[in-house]
């Protein structure tokens, strides 16, 4: 989508991306993103006014202005902004765009950051990041030249929300020991009133819960099917964390193969699995629920009314959830064990918390002043102490040790939950959505042998799909 001429003359009229200082020897700098937080088109909310004040007060000299973008086309108009050479200072790191159109921050990464006097990052800034996450060794922070160009604000993760009230007055205890634990959970929640978990018509809720179900049950199958790298070549893949995981190509090759089908026993299993939990933990009339629809709580119409125990979130939700009536707090999904399947792997509950949320790099036309200001800020807002304010209030989860983030989130990111899932169950070809896939099984209008044949055709259209947009048609088992 392109943005009006109006709007980009006033974003080129903001920053240009020269040098000057304005009169008086202050700087301004913008920082150009998306909303994440609230509706408004003009600000970020609360808790950025208050960062950008705090680093005011700190660096008398530099203001910073934000312009705020539609998260429908905030892509767009930042990589139109990067090719142009008319960005401003500071932009979202999730646009299009080529590594020659931002600066590198390795040579600043590799030096003190000057909020911190002591501790991780007073020596090198690079230290007080979460070397999980974010860093040397984590190929998900570096660009095609093998570059840092970005900052993160805070780390993306993904979990259930619960409504510490209804948990008491249930009887129901967080994290739950196991998945049957689960399923009681959700007994004592329906019999104390409650909707034991908010489910709503997008594809989130079937997504991450078959995700997750999956990533725990077909573990044992990861050395098998580990045959390309990320990149395709013969090997073994590795994830951001330096653990094995199976890729692309080796999902592709598996499934066209017929080394993994709908008919293996794990997911069989987790078909039967997410079915019980639907049965036992979502109203019937889930399908219908068409109300508040959003990518950060899942059914958050009934769970911010107080009427469901628990939502599936990422930990953007809390903004949304910032009027509720009740406490709420965060927890894991629990680990699938031989109580619930005979198939069970022993793999824990895992969903992989990352450098997805909010990041920022600098554009390589910004120099001088304007540039040593944009790093300030990076540097700034990836110190404990200032980020936290910010983390707390926002739902945000800590990219850097020492701060703790927002309570209401923190089991997002927290242990073994924060891990990539290896391998899951794969999609369907694109324009499938996720929630076709499960619908009918989740509703009893598909039986299980109608489930399986369903599933493998659109498995094996969505791998060939694969093998043609990334051309693999010479590969023996693509011809399959």
């Amino acid at each position: 989508m392109l943005v009006g001429m109006a709007a980009l003359a006033l974003v080129a009229s903001a920053c240009g991306g020269g040098e000057e200082a304005s009169d008086g020897g202050d700087v301004t700098i913008t920082l150009e993103g998306p909303n994440q937080w609230n509706d408004s088109g003009s600000s970020f909310g609360q808790p950025w006014e208050d960062l950008i004040a705090r680093f005011e007060k700190a660096e008398p000299h530099i203001k910073v202005k934000t312009v705020v973008l539609p998260l429908t086309s905030f892509g767009q108009t930042i990589s139109t902004h990067l090719s142009a050479g008319t960005a401003p200072e500071l932009v979202f790191n999730q646009a299009p765009h080529q590594p020659y159109m931002v600066h590198p921050l390795d040579e600043y990464l590799q030096k003190p950051n000057p909020y911190i006097k002591d501790g991780p990052g007073s020596e090198r800034w690079l230290d007080v990041f979460r070397k999980r996450y974010y860093g040397t060794g984590n190929p998900s922070s570096r660009n095609a030249e093998g570059k840092i160009e970005f900052v993160p604000f805070n780390l993306v993760g993904i979990g259930l929300f619960y409504n510490k009230d209804a948990f008491q007055k249930a009887g129901v205890t967080a994290p739950f020991k196991n998945f049957e634990d689960l399923l009681d959970g959700c007994g004592k929640l329906r019999a104390a009133g409650y909707t034991p978990l908010a489910m709503d018509r997008s594809d989130l809720g079937p997504a991450w819960t078959m995700t997750t179900i999956s990533g725990m049950l077909l573990d044992k199958y990861v050395d098998k099917l580990n045959t390309y790298t990320v990149d395709g070549k013969p090997g073994k893949a590795m994830s951001s964390t330096g653990k094995p995981t199976v890729a692309g190509k080796a999902m592709a090759k598996a499934v066209l193969s017929g080394e993994l089908t709908t008919r293996t026993p794990e997911v069989v299993e987790s078909h039967k699995l997410i079915k019980r939990m639907w049965d036992a933990c979502v109203d019937k009339n889930w399908s219908g629920n068409t109300e508040g629809l959003n990518g950060a709580v899942v059914g958050l119409r009934d769970f911010a009314a107080g009427r469901s125990g628990m939502a599936w979130g990422v930990n953007f939700g809390v903004s949304a959830l910032k009027d509720v009536k009740f406490d709420f707090a965060s927890t894991p999904f629990p680990q699938i064990t031989t109580e619930s399947t005979p198939v069970a792997s022993g793999a824990p509950a895992r969903f992989g918390a990352s450098v997805g949320g909010t990041s920022y790099m600098i554009p390589s036309t910004i120099k001088g002043d304007k540039l040593d200001a944009a790093v300030k800020f990076l540097q700034f807002v990836s110190t404990p102490a200032n980020i936290q304010p910010w983390l707390a209030a926002t739902g945000g989860i800590s990219a850097v040790e020492g701060a703790t983030g927002a309570d209401e989130t923190k089991a997002f990111a927290d242990g073994t939950w924060g891990d990539s899932i290896p391998l899951a169950v794969p999609g369907g070809p694109p324009g499938v959505t996720t929630l076709s896939l499960y619908e009918g099984w989740l509703l009893g209008t598909k039986s299980q042998t109608a489930q399986e044949s369903y599933l493998q055709d659109l498995w094996i259209k969505g791998q060939r799909q694969a093998v043609k947009d990334n051309k693999w048609e010479n590969e023996p088992w693509a011809k399959q």
